[in-house]
């Protein structure tokens, strides 16, 4: 993430040096009319141009934004409270499968209850879509930004706050908290007092974890793909198909002129490439944040955009009315949206390597419970008996319905014989600061890492660098020249003898 984000920078130079925009940013922005329209009667100097111009008081300015900050907030309790609900409906769910009549269902009954929720949550999230999209529109025309550069920067980050809880609201509740608050044999927590709360797979966390990043990605990415060509396609078919109804009625078979079948493709989004830089940054995160549970995004990121690169090219092409060109020397607050993301992907990945996966379990037992104890080494055998140490025992006889014997859990509890039943072990108590400092270690190590190459790659080419110094130096040259020739005719002009030499 860190190299593409440099390299990126790098190419942003190279654009900008190459459009002519490395001074653009210099010049004043106009102002919004909305702006103008609100406070036309509030004026103040302009310390650039030096004249009166609309000025928005601080007060007025702070209200909305907390107003706008708590719309935002309650938003995203919005999408927690969905996510309660597809938690809710997974205990149920998990309750019935578990008693199907059908042997196939009522055998894999965790994989239904997983799949199933996570078709019932993506359609929940493109529901919210839909919502949220609005509800940003009316909080940033509620904040009345200054000039239209504000407004973009404004609704793009509440569009990427929204989306981004909305699709992943649900994968950190797999990754961090499913199975952490289930309890134990005899001792389980319920919700409700009637429905165990849901545990992992047997075989971990990341199942349940890769099943619902891979749905939701791919379906999205199909989502997406449609709603960009193929409803355009059906809506510019269904206009042709009216014009020609039309013109049948009318009986006259006159062909259109061009800029007429072009007026009648589709239009832009009124927020221009908003879309297409929001879905790529989602993208972006589901490509680096939860990289370490599904090491296929990556892949199937390449796949999509390789696909998508000739659908957008098409669609602009064929099914998009020309939209209207703007001068712009960075991709605005994207940049910083990708950066937050690169540095959330570190911490995450962390905690997804020493909480969601067994490596630190299997790892504290190889050095210090395992058959190569104080060995410094690791090898297959090192690994031996580590399944019969990851379970506790529980007494079935204690549950009081006529059951004898053991089984055993997912846990490090002591057994129902020892002197403090059920509780924790030292065992626990070591994988836990194992976890704590591998999450410490990891996270200090690749931020490391991260400013380090940040410190490597230049923000500019040096072939760049030099062009601009080249471009600096002949300006330079020639405003030397200019003021050396006009004061040769000033001293002509005055009879003065002239000498060559610096006036």
């Amino acid at each position: 993430a860190t190299v593409f984000l440099e390299f990126w920078k790098r190419r942003r130079a190279v654009l900008t040096y190459d459009w002519d925009l490395i001074d653009w940013e210099d010049e004043e922005e106009e102002l919004r009319p909305q702006f103008e329209a609100k406070y036309s009667q509030v004026e103040r100097v302009n310390p650039i141009t030096g004249k009166p111009e609309p000025f928005q008081p601080f007060p007025d300015k702070l209200s909305r934004l907390m107003v706008s900050v708590s719309g935002i907030f309650f938003m995203i309790s919005l999408v927690l409270t969905a996510v309660f609900a597809v938690v809710v409906y997974r205990l149920v769910a998990m309750e019935q499968f578990a008693s199907f009549k059908w042997y196939f269902i009522k055998k894999y009954w965790q994989f239904a209850t997983s799949g199933t929720g996570v078709c019932i949550n993506f359609m929940i999230i493109m529901s919210l879509n839909v919502v949220y999209e609005k509800v940003a529109y009316l909080l940033t025309d509620l904040e009345h930004p200054r000039t239209e550069s504000e407004w973009e920067n404004s609704f793009a980050l509440k569009m990427f706050l929204f989306q981004f809880v909305n699709l992943n609201s649900s994968i950190f509740y797999i990754a961090f908290f499913l199975g952490r608050f289930a309890g134990r044999p005899g001792k389980y927590n319920k919700l409700f007092n009637r429905w165990r709360l849901e545990e992992c797979h047997p075989s971990g966390c990341l199942i349940d974890l890769c099943l619902q990043m891979g749905v939701i990605m791919v379906l999205k990415q199909m989502w997406n793909n449609f709603m960009e060509l193929g409803y355009p396609l059906l809506q510019n078919w269904w206009s042709r198909r009216k014009m020609k109804r039309g013109g049948q009625l009318m009986e006259h078979k006159i062909s259109l002129p061009q800029w007429e079948k072009d007026w009648n493709l589709q239009p832009m989004n009124l927020h221009g490439l908003m879309d297409e830089y929001l879905e790529m940054v989602l993208q972006f995160g589901f490509t680096t944040i939860f990289v370490a549970a599904f090491p296929l995004a990556p892949l199937l990121a390449l796949l999509n955009n390789i696909i998508e690169i000739r659908l957008d090219a098409y669609k602009f092409v064929t099914q998009w009315r020309r939209p209207m060109p703007a001068r712009a020397t960075d991709i605005g607050i994207w940049y910083g949206i990708l950066e937050g993301i690169g540095v959330l992907a570190v911490i995450t990945n962390a905690f997804v390597i020493a909480i969601t996966s067994d490596y630190i379990p299997r790892f504290v037992y190889a050095y210090k419970y395992g058959p190569c104890t104080d060995q410094g080494y690791r090898q297959e055998k090192c690994l031996k008996g580590y399944v019969n140490s990851s379970l506790s025992v529980f007494d079935l006889s204690e549950l009081g319905m006529g059951y004898s014997g053991y089984c055993r859990y997912r846990d490090y509890r002591a057994p129902p014989w020892s002197s403090t039943p059920y509780e924790f072990t030292l065992q626990f108590w070591h994988v836990l600061a194992a976890r704590l400092a591998f999450i410490i270690v990891f996270e200090h190590l690749v931020f490391g890492i991260k400013s380090f190459i940040a410190y490597l790659i230049p923000d500019m080419p040096k072939d760049l660098c030099d062009r601009m110094r080249r471009e600096k130096y002949l300006v330079q040259e020639m405003m030397y020249e200019a003021e050396l020739e006009h004061l040769q005719r000033e001293r002509k002009k005055n009879g003065k003898q002239y000498h060559h030499e610096w006036p």
